[in-house]
C-alpha cells in the first residue's frame, strides 16, 4: 500500500493507521489471525476521521485543499471525460504547462475541457510552475474557449491555483490584461460554461477561468480574493496570522454557497478527495451531469441573459441615509 500523508490536525488518525499497518505486517509474517483487531481499529480510524472532519476550521480546510495527494485537473479529465485530445500553446509566445486543456467528450457530448495543473513531484511542480499561470496560459485557455464557441461546444473548467504567477516576466507580457481579457470574453461566450473549484481558487488566477453559468465547489476546496498568507502579510505584516485571515475571508464552500457565489457543493469522501480518488471522480461526474442538464437546452441569448443577471447579483450593500 502507498504510504498516506497526514496533516497536522490528523495526527490521531495517523497514529491509528500506523498501528493498523503494524498489525497487518504481523499477520502477514506470522500464522496469528488478528483480522478482528484490524477491523475494529479500522472502524475506529474511520469514525475518528469523521469526527475530525465534522468540525474543521477554514484554515484546516485550506490545508486539505493543498494536500499533495489531492486529485488534480488531469485526474478528473481522465476519470470523467473520454477521447481527450490535448491542445497546446497560445499562438503568441509559448505553451504554459500550468494550464492543460483540449477537446473531449462528456457522456458522449463533445466539449472543451481545461484547468490548472499542479505537479506531483518537484520536477513536475517546476514544469507546471506550481499551478501558477502566466499570460500565455490564460491566452491558451481563451483560445480553447473561443474554439469551443466556434463549434458550439460546452466548456468545462477546473480551478486549482494559489494565484496567477507574480513574476516580472509575467507582468512584462501583460498578466493583468490577460486575466481581464479572459473575464471579459467569458462573460459573453455564447456556449455553456461549467466551472469546478477542485482545490485552491486563488485570486485573479482563478477568476480568469471561472466566469461561468454554473460554479461547483468541492467540499474541502477554497475560493478567495487572496490567499490567507497574503492577506495576513498585508494586514498584520506577518504570514503567521494566516489562520486568523482564513476565518475572516470566508473562503469555504458552505460560506460561499450561502453568499450565492457557488451553485453547488460536491461532497468529498471521508477524509477528503485524496483518500478515495475513484469515489471523488464518481461524485463529481454526477454533479457535472446535473449542471449540464440545466444548461443544455438554453439558447445563446437566454444563456447570456442568465449569466449577466448572475454576475450582477454578486455582492450586497445597504443604502443608508447620511447622519446629520
Amino acid at each position: 500500500m502507498a504510504k498516506k500523508s497526514f496533516l497536522d490536525f490528523e495526527q490521531p488518525v495517523a497514529e491509528l493507521e500506523a498501528k493498523i499497518e503494524e498489525l497487518r505486517y504481523v499477520q502477514t509474517e506470522s500464522a496469528v489471525d488478528i483480522t478482528l483487531e484490524i477491523e475494529q481499529l479500522s472502524k475506529k480510524s474511520q469514525q475518528l476521521t469523521k469526527d475530525i472532519y465534522s468540525d474543521l476550521t477554514p484554515w484546516q480546510v485550506t490545508k486539505i485543499s493543498r494536500h499533495p495527494e489531492r486529485p488534480y485537473t488531469l485526474d478528473y479529465i481522465h476519470g470523467i471525460f473520454t477521447d481527450f485530445v490535448e491542445m497546446h500553446g497560445d499562438r503568441h509566445f509559448a505553451d504554459d504547462l500550468s494550464i492543460v486543456g483540449g477537446l473531449a467528450r462528456f457522456n458522449g457530448q463533445a466539449c472543451m475541457v481545461l484547468g490548472q495543473q499542479k505537479g506531483r513531484d518537484t520536477k513536475e511542480r517546476t514544469l507546471r510552475n506550481f499551478g501558477m499561470s502566466k499570460p500565455e496560459g490564460y491566452r491558451k485557455a481563451l483560445r480553447l474557449m473561443k474554439t469551443a464557441e466556434k463549434f458550439k461546444l460546452p466548456v468545462f473548467t477546473f480551478v486549482d491555483t494559489p494565484g496567477a504567477y507574480p513574476g516580472i516576466d509575467a507582468e512584462e507580457r501583460g498578466q493583468s490584461e490577460a486575466i481581464g481579457r479572459n473575464i471579459f470574453e467569458m462573460a459573453q461566450l455564447e456556449v455553456p460554461i461549467i466551472t469546478t473549484i477542485i482545490g485552491e481558487g486563488g485570486s485573479g488566477g482563478a477568476l480568469a477561468i471561472s466566469v461561468a453559468d454554473q460554479v461547483l465547489m468541492l467540499q474541502y476546496s477554497v475560493y478567495s480574493v487572496i490567499s490567507p498568507e497574503g492577506c495576513a502579510s498585508i494586514l498584520w505584516k506577518t504570514s503567521e496570522k494566516a489562520e486568523v485571515a482564513a476565518d475572516a475571508l470566508g473562503i469555504t464552500a458552505h460560506r460561499l454557497k450561502a453568499l450565492g457565489l457557488v451553485d453547488k457543493i460536491v461532497n468529498e469522501p471521508v477524509g477528503g478527495a485524496h483518500r478515495d480518488t475513484d469515489q471523488m471522480v464518481s461524485f463529481l461526474k454526477r454533479a457535472l451531469g446535473d449542471a449540464w442538464r440545466q444548461l443544455a437546452d438554453l439558447k445563446p441569448k437566454e444563456l447570456l441573459e442568465r449569466r449577466y443577471e448572475r454576475l450582477n447579483s454578486y455582492g450586497r450593500f445597504t443604502d443608508t441615509k447620511a447622519v446629520k
